[in-house]
């Protein structure tokens, strides 16, 4: 159908440039690979956080460009994240504009997190706005998870972003500033050129590092200094004033944290550090890895209360870590050249596997954990692991490899489905690691003499050393020699059967279950609101009955049982974690089996268990038939 030129609106004339971003602006983002000869551009970008309480951020930008297609992206790839996370479906708003006119724009039809905007000539410069919606709840990961509360927020860089292509994220500048709601305080990393009231203008940096050095703010903030040179400090945010009211001393294991990781490494490798401690049961609990920062988030009380004190010992520390192994030293896969090209988790059991042990090393050098909470967190771990089906048909290599499609999945059926077992069950590989060196050694020397190797000197400020496998068996080498390969090989290809308890027996310890349940248990029964009874009849159950998960081979999934199913009543009496618990015990002197009455997609059916050993946990016990290597291995340096 022909049309007037005279008569087309200006909506239809807009449509029908957007039209013209046919085949060749689809194809821009793949041409853009090849880097221009011409300087990297620097991009400006305000940020309007005024909105905060109601989950909506607001930001404009402008992005050097001239005529032709501008192809920009959206940061998909993030570090730390390990997998296509950046919170595409949470960008909204998107307008752009040039010299007054809104000009058009299409999604590349290959990869959503890319967009080609028409530039007509004459044009200098290109203003985009967008609106970053943050979840309110809802089981999201990382940065694309809840992260904004009537009294705080923590801003993540890249969800209120676009780059452009053509440069690689080290190449590109920005100028950042953000506005905060009036009253609120806040901690980053990131170098500060001015403020006015709430208003910051922050110094030009890298896109690299503006990405890298998120932002918390809120009305109730608590500034906790560690240490004066290098400058760290603790930057506490939570959604009221008690949850940060606690006594000083409170902080000394985390100044002694900051002393021990500069013993353990040798070296820092940042200006300054930045804990950003998130307290509110209304974000997404997680900890995510910064160079000179991390942001580390739980519930309201894990400050004020002792118990989730305990639980929450590990997280600070093992985000703190990465600064050293994950920031600085970096697989060579993870260590892209932009926001938008995949990365390679194969070796994520060093990144996070090796974190996760010095971590926990790290949480009993500094007394945040005392000798018995780091013992019976690593035997909650190793008995976890060991009572693991799914190892039967996947390697702990591939729960690395899988990581960028299945990172997400849900946590029925987690026991067969196996899940990031990179993390816990390198722990025991690390800690095997350590027995061996010291047995080579003679107890010359330990993992301590690997990461000075490997992470240590000289000091610097934020930079990117990768390293390969093969890096790792050579240092580890260097420190003793022996088939490290070999080792390593075995440990990520091999399927048991059960976990690597090897490095606890070479450590004077071993893994023996009763019916006593341990603090660390008891306190994460109560804030998960579960019953953990994986080591008796192979069930994890919430309180409310709901069946999370069921171990293969063990007597309630061998009677039928399975996730997703719910118990409404045990011996016949109605479901609650003091019926389920004291028909557990009983089991032990009762002849009779353990009847659990469940409900399956509108179905009932009684199960009957013949189960007769009561209770089960996990504890580690010394063998007094070897030294004790593993109260060494947490011993404050």
């Amino acid at each position: 159908m022909k049309m007037d030129l005279m008569k087309r609106t200006p909506f239809t004339l807009l449509f029908l440039s957007f039209l013209t971003l046919s085949a060749n602006a689809q194809k821009a983002s793949k041409k853009s690979a090849a880097l221009p000869a011409k300087p990297a551009p620097t991009v400006t970008l305000a940020v309007d956080a005024t909105e905060a309480p109601r989950k909506i951020f607001h930001a404009k930008e402008t992005i050097p460009a001239s005529a032709g297609t501008l192809t920009v992206y959206y940061p998909k790839w993030l570090p730390g994240e390990h997998g296509p996370t950046g919170p595409i479906q949470d960008l909204a708003g998107l307008k752009f504009t040039a010299n007054g006119q809104t000009l058009a724009w299409r999604r590349d039809l290959e990869d959503g997190w890319t967009f080609h905007v028409e530039v007509p000539a004459g044009v200098t410069s290109v203003e985009a706005s967008l609106d970053f919606i943050s979840p309110a709840g809802g089981e999201a990961m990382y940065t694309a998870g809840a992260s904004a509360t009537d009294k705080l927020t923590i801003l993540a860089w890249n969800t209120v972003l676009l780059y452009p292509a053509g440069w690689t994220s080290d190449e590109l500048q920005f100028e950042a500033s953000l506005k905060l709601p009036e009253g609120w305080k806040f901690g980053t990393p990131l170098p500060i050129a001015s403020q006015s009231g709430y208003e910051i203008k922050f110094q030009p940096v890298s896109l690299t590092t503006l990405v890298d050095s998120p932002v918390s703010a809120g009305e109730y903030m608590r500034i906790v200094a560690l240490a004066p040179n290098p400058p760290e400090e603790l930057d506490i945010v939570a959604d009221s004033s008690n949850a940060l009211d606690v006594p000083i001393e409170i902080f000394n294991p985390y100044r002694e944290l900051v002393n021990q990781a500069q013993k353990l490494f040798g070296a820092q490798h940042f200006r300054d550090y930045h804990f950003l401690y998130t307290l509110s049961d209304h974000v997404a609990h997680f900890g995510l890895e910064h160079h000179e920062s991390n942001d580390s988030r739980l519930g309201e009380r894990y400050l004020v209360d002792p118990d989730l004190r305990m639980l929450g010992a590990g997280l600070l520390t093992h985000e703190y870590v990465h600064s050293w192994n994950g920031k600085y030293r970096r697989p060579a896969g993870l260590a892209t050249p932009d926001y938008q090209k995949p990365m390679h988790d194969d070796l994520l059991w060093v990144y996070e596997g090796l974190t996760s042990f010095l971590g926990d090393v790290l949480s009993g050098r500094s007394g945040l954990r005392t000798p018995e909470e780091y013992r019976n967190d690593l035997a909650r771990m190793a008995a976890g692991l060991d009572h693991r089906p799914g190892r039967t048909w996947r390697n702990l290599q591939d729960t690395a490899d899988g990581v960028p499609d299945m990172q997400g999945a849900p946590r029925q059926w987690e026991s067969w489905r196996r899940g990031l077992d990179y993390y816990d069950e390198d722990v025991l590989n690390w800690l095997w690691v350590d027995t061996i060196i010291r047995q080579q050694t003679q107890g010359a020397k330990s993992i301590d003499d690997f990461c000075h190797a490997f992470h240590g000197a000289p000091n610097s400020a934020p930079q990117v050393k990768t390293y390969t496998f093969d890096d790792i068996v050579n240092t580890l080498n260097q420190v003793t020699p022996y088939d490290w390969r070999g080792f390593w090989t075995e440990r990520l290809t091999n399927h048991g059967p059960g976990a690597p308890l090897t490095g606890i027996e070479n450590s004077g310890w071993k893994l023996v279950y009763d019916e006593k349940k341990s603090p660390l248990i008891d306190n994460w029964e109560e804030e998960r609101k579960y019953i953990d009874a994986r080591f008796s009849i192979g069930l994890n159950v919430e309180w409310s009955g709901e069946i999370v998960d069921t171990i293969e081979g063990m007597p309630a999934a061998k009677a039928g049982i399975g996730p997703g199913m719910k118990i409404i009543a045990v011996n016949g009496k109605k479901m609650t974690k003091y019926t389920f618990h004291d028909a557990l015990h009983a089991s032990k002197t009762s002849r009779a089996p353990l009847e659990l009455l469940v409900e399956n997609t509108d179905y009932y059916t009684t199960y009957k268990l013949d189960y007769h050993d009561g209770e089960k946990y996990p504890h580690l016990v010394r063998d007094e038939s070897k030294p004790d290597v593993l109260s060494d291995i947490i011993k404050a340096k």
